[in-house]
């Protein structure tokens, strides 16, 4: 029989003492709700994905790898592979790269600094689909861009039916979307990096680029692994955007693996064809996820 309590004296720890069952009683209401909404649906995702038929247990039949199968040798659905390397690199660089340059600026002692940090982390409280409404509208044929575009004698461009230009549309808007919340993230890792640091560094001679590379970088190391993982996550998770202004289009170019699988489940109703196109999102995303962490074990 397992020992419940310890006694005094007595070495090591039992599996089943007051800690552990306090632990286990005020973690299970938690645990409970992420196994029916997270780790369930995960395994029922990934169990429909090799079978074929209408959504409900009695109308599914077993049909192993044909989704896959048929997802490999799908044209479209490679394209949409594409899309969304294509969108993700694109949109996680720059969400990255011009937050902290923001960061590092609003680190400062400069006037308004309080006001300017808040006008930046607003489009972080705004919600998805009104911002992709107010950027169709800015991008439209005869929108304000365009508007400007044709006050200083250029061409207006159709932003949005361009297989070339909706992409960095929807681009632009991601990132303008993500800035604030990375900005916030580098500017509570800059807090952590001692000033003194700075200081030394001062007086050996080191100029602002240098103290940059050598201190601040090193500084944020854990806080540009979070900010990488959260932008990637996010951008690889992009919908809103997609369905709001250009419904994958045109000519599928801006199409991403999430609007695709959508597209497959609600508008083919072809549920286990999209669930093998989440289960390899999904893949997709751990393993990325998983490269990033052990990078930053490695590193540190």
């Amino acid at each position: 029989m397992p020992k419940i309590y310890s006694k005094p004296g007595e070495s090591g720890k039992s599996w089943l003492d007051n800690d552990t069952v306090a632990a286990w009683f005020f973690l299970a209401p938690a645990l409970i709700l992420l196994g029916i909404f997270i780790i369930w649906p995960i395994i029922y995702l990934f169990c429909l994905s090799f079978t074929t038929g209408i959504f409900t247990s009695t109308g599914t039949r077993w049909v192993g790898l044909n989704n896959y199968w048929r997802l490999l040798l799908n044209q479209d659905f490679w394209q949409v592979i594409l899309n969304t390397i294509y969108f993700t690199v694109a949109t996680v660089i720059p969400s990255l790269i011009i937050p902290l340059g923001l960061a590092v600026l609003l680190n400062q002692a400069l006037p308004l600094r309080g006001l300017l940090r808040s006008a930046y982390f607003l489009p972080s409280i705004i919600s998805l689909v009104a911002a992709g409404l107010g950027f169709r509208w800015l991008f439209q044929n005869d929108g304000t861009v365009n508007t400007l575009l044709d006050a200083i004698a250029i061409k207006p461009i159709p932003w949005l039916s361009s297989t070339v230009w909706a992409m960095p549309v929807l681009i632009i808007l991601s990132i303008w979307k993500q800035l604030g919340f990375n900005m916030v993230v580098f500017l509570a890792g800059l807090q952590t990096i001692p000033s003194s640091r700075y200081e030394a560094a001062e007086l050996d001679g080191a100029n602002a680029w240098q103290q940059f590379w050598h201190i601040t970088l090193p500084g944020l190391q854990s806080t540009l692994v979070f900010a990488i993982v959260t932008t990637m996550i996010f951008t690889l998770r992009s919908f809103e955007q997609v369905y709001v202004m250009t419904g994958g289009g045109p000519l599928n170019s801006t199409n991403v693996l999430v609007y695709y699988i959508y597209q497959e489940a609600f508008g083919q109703f072809d549920f286990s064809y999209a669930a093998a196109a989440a289960t390899v999102l999904l893949a997709v995303t751990l393993v990325l996820v998983y490269l990033q962490l052990q990078t930053w074990r490695e590193e540190g």
